[in-house]
């Protein structure tokens, strides 16, 4: 008689308690928690530009390039393929947009930037995908090409039009309109200096009013990516090449084809970033340099979202936000975001109080503390030093969000055909 020996059974995990709130819930509580503290914080500073609608309107033009990036890479990061050559690509999108916008019109800017994007991206894939070339050393060799080319190409074409080999000539934009009568209602509102009311109606004014079709575009893109991606039978085939490429072919999967689709339509949304800036109402038109590195901008967007469409859009949002503040009202404004950035501190030191995780809250209060004691210190934040505050705020965000993330688990790695037979 043989003794077999059993293992005892693993313990099945308890059901949480309770439901999670879904994700739209969670995302409103997060907008209103962050009109309180700007409400708050224009009250007692006095920096009313800081919720006034006019910086709305300003962050959503300056973030428009910097959310068609972060699609671009959410798309390529999604099939597995790194795009750090978004920049390039972006680069290629301004020149094109310019190129036809110039001779046929606003719409042919939008095509001109998106196709040339797609050309950058068509590249990216050759190298990365057929050929197996290294993801960032790609990128790279893609961003020193845009830059090369579109010199070329504005000596050739421009010089004769603008007599300027770093510019384009002025080319025709889009009208803006307004979502009325609420735009109107909110600016009512917003004129009445209502504590947090106007503050609200301000922000939320400043999003319904001074629209273009690209803008409309850029926000619709967003939960169009999130159901093509998420709830749909392609989607899912481009996401199991970014987690498993050999899992993927042994199912029938064409993970080549797939990749050169992500990574060209991650090309098209780069030169539609491109097409965003060439067509903002304050510089209509090519100029040598414009993307000020947009395109990295936009990678850290993505990260920041955790590879997700929302989140990624609220990345957007806060470095467009911070960039329309130091343009709409230089260091004071600037210097007032430290005192917001001092109540949030201590708003998530209370958070993860109440959730027994001391150790993040003790840092999160000393965060705080910080930051309040260098905004009592210093007047005010010097202009030279404000208009870096995105770029500063892309280094801070990234090193808190770094805590939590989640990247495609295949992403960056060389796939090559037949692989696991």
């Amino acid at each position: 008689m043989t003794a077999v020996e059993t293992k005892p059974a693993a313990p099945v995990p308890q059901a949480r308690n309770g439901r999670r709130l879904p994700g739209w819930a969670r995302a409103a509580i997060v907008v209103a928690i962050g009109v309180g503290i700007l409400a708050i914080t224009t009250t007692l500073t006095g920096q009313y530009q800081l919720t006034s609608s006019g910086t709305t309107q300003a962050a959503v033009r300056l973030l428009l390039p910097i959310l068609f990036a972060a699609l671009g890479g959410l798309w390529a990061e999604r099939s597995g393929v790194i795009n750090i050559g978004l920049e390039g690509m972006m680069i290629l999108g301004t020149w094109g947009a310019a190129w036809a916008g110039f001779y046929w019109g606003p719409w042919a800017a939008v095509i001109g930037g998106l196709v040339f994007g797609a050309l950058g991206g068509v590249l990216h894939a050759i190298a990365t995908v057929t050929f197996g070339v290294n993801h960032i050393v790609s990128g790279v060799a893609i961003t020193l090409l845009g830059m090369g080319i579109t010199q070329y190409l504005a000596q050739l074409i421009f010089v004769p039009l603008s007599r300027n080999p770093r510019q384009s000539p002025r080319i025709e934009g889009f009208e803006t309109f307004s979502i009325q009568p609420l735009a109107d209602w909110l600016a009512e509102l917003e004129g009445q200096q209502r504590v947090l009311l106007s503050d609200a109606a301000g922000l939320l004014g400043g999003v319904v009013s001074g629209l273009t079709p690209l803008v409309v575009l850029g926000f619709l893109f967003v939960p169009v990516s999130y159901y093509v991606l998420w709830r749909s039978r392609f989607g899912l085939r481009l996401r199991s090449c970014g987690e498993n490429p050999v899992a993927a072919a042994s199912l029938g999967v064409n993970v080549f084809t797939y990749k050169y689709l992500a990574v060209i339509i991650s090309g098209g949304f780069a030169g539609l970033g491109g097409a965003a800036l060439t067509l903002n109402p304050g510089q209509l038109g090519y100029l040598e340099g414009q993307t000020g590195g947009r395109g990295y901008i936009g990678l850290a967007a993505m990260i920041f979202g955790n590879w997700r469409p929302g989140g990624l859009l609220a990345g957007a949002a806060l470095f467009g936000y911070v960039d329309g503040v130091q343009l709409r009202a230089g260091g004071e404004a600037v210097h007032a975001l430290l005192y917001a950035t001092s109540i949030l501190a201590v708003i998530l030191a209370i958070f993860w109080a109440a959730r027994r995780h001391w150790r993040s809250a003790a840092v999160a209060l000393a965060a705080g503390l910080v930051v309040y004691a260098v905004y009592w210190v210093i007047p005010e934040v010097p202009r030279e030093f404000a208009s870096y505050a995105p770029q500063l705020v892309t280094l801070l965000v990234l090193a808190v969000a770094s805590q939590r993330l989640r990247p495609p688990a295949a992403v960056g790695l060389e796939y090559r055909r037949g692989e696991g037979d």
